[in-house]
């Protein structure tokens, strides 16, 4: 089919995986028709989980992404037991190299920077290359004048590296600033679950932040958090509608509006050539 295609997964492939069931009402759905309808479930609408290079082929403009950073991957650098063999599983599983795919492209004529995360490379866990690849993202595109959007999804970051995948997030944060102060826009798309320590840092730091409806968003899970406090927390308060009602977050789009809604926001957004002409 000609969705498949669009979206960059051939025949092949499709054929290779089975159908996909709904998290929620539980139908086994046809892979072709699942990717047509955007990987929202055709029964019930419930939201299931997209790839990264699904994602982007839904987002960018047909034949304009540029894939950046691509030879970076993760190594066992603390020697961490059996990692070895889950970073293997991981690049089988998602066909990728890393948990988050980089590059430029144009939405709807928009030039831009842009980075996917995957949470199906150990659930989009952060390490130091999704660190390393985020980071040099946000340098580029302040050296550029680009704007950036960022799709985020994440487990947190990757315990196989101990402390130096915690270090990302002070290094993404301060990219992400200088980003900022360099006058450029940052739109983060938190889709479920974003948690852990990249809620605790660049997910929340756009500019502009939208989330997919029902997405889980939050630090901890809600049973650490009761038994920190000792207090019983409300039903889906990690849920994107809660944190949109109390501000945390800025709007909610669905995601076959994604594209148009982030390409109308470049747009809005677009830095004017102010430029002085030679001779003025």
């Amino acid at each position: 089919m000609e969705i498949l295609k669009k979206l960059g997964i051939s025949k092949s492939e499709e054929n290779a995986i089975p159908k996909t069931p709904c998290k929620k009402c539980g139908t086994e759905i046809q892979n072709s028709e699942l990717y047509e309808n955007l990987c929202i479930c055709p029964e019930c609408g419930e939201y299931l989980r997209m790839s990264a290079k699904a994602r982007i082929n839904a987002t960018a403009d047909q034949g304009s992404f540029e894939e950046l950073y691509a030879d970076l991957a993760s190594k066992n650098i603390i020697d961490f037991p059996e990692y070895d063999e889950k970073l293997e599983k991981a690049k089988k599983t998602s066909g990728l190299t890393e948990g988050v795919v980089c590059g430029k492209c144009t939405i709807d004529g928009n030039k831009c920077a842009m980075f996917v995360m995957d949470s199906n490379f150990m659930m989009g866990s952060m390490g130091t290359i999704v660190g390393e690849k985020i980071t040099r993202l946000f340098e580029l595109a302040a050296k550029e004048d680009l704007p950036v959007v960022g799709f985020c999804t994440s487990g947190g970051a990757r315990m196989q590296e101990g402390i130096l995948s915690l270090m990302q997030m002070a290094k993404v944060s301060g990219a992400a600033k200088r980003h900022s102060e360099s006058g450029n826009l940052y739109i983060a798309i938190l889709t479920d679950p974003t948690t852990g320590g990249v809620t605790a840092s660049f997910a929340m730091q756009g500019d502009i932040i939208i989330a997919e409806p029902g997405a889980l968003i939050g630090f901890a899970g809600q049973r650490v958090i009761e038994q920190t406090t000792g207090e019983k927390l409300p039903n889906g308060f990690q849920r994107a509608e809660f944190l949109l009602e109390h501000g945390f977050i800025d709007m909610i789009e669905e995601r076959p509006r994604m594209k148009y809604t982030v390409g109308k926001l470049l747009s809005i957004h677009k830095k004017k050539n102010t430029a002085k002409v030679k001779g003025a």
